[in-house]
């Protein structure tokens, strides 16, 4: 299993379109063959904080996870450009 984590921040005016397209990349994703769980939630102290928490089945899961028409049109092309920061951690669970 393989677990990716993903912080992003938008600007004030961004937010509200920045969760419309995570709730959108995460119907899509979670319909994918490998996609254990992909979870998003919005800061109740800053709401222009997200957190996205990815699970998947391995490595070839992610991997296809990018590939997908879906994750290109939404991350690539949308919220990159929007996030004012953006971090990614991807973590093995702990036994």
């Amino acid at each position: 299993m393989l677990i990716q984590s993903v912080r992003l921040t938008f600007a004030p005016e961004n937010a509200d379109k920045g969760e419309s397209t995570l709730r959108e990349l995460r119907d899509a994703s979670r319909k994918e063959e490998g996609v254990n769980s992909y979870d998003v939630a919005r800061s109740k102290d800053n709401p222009n904080v997200f957190v996205v928490w990815e699970v998947y089945r391995d490595g070839a899961a992610l991997q296809s996870h990018m590939a997908t028409e879906h994750f290109q049109r939404l991350v690539m092309s949308v919220l990159r450009s929007m996030a004012s920061d953006l971090s990614i951690e991807v973590a093995l669970p702990i036994d």
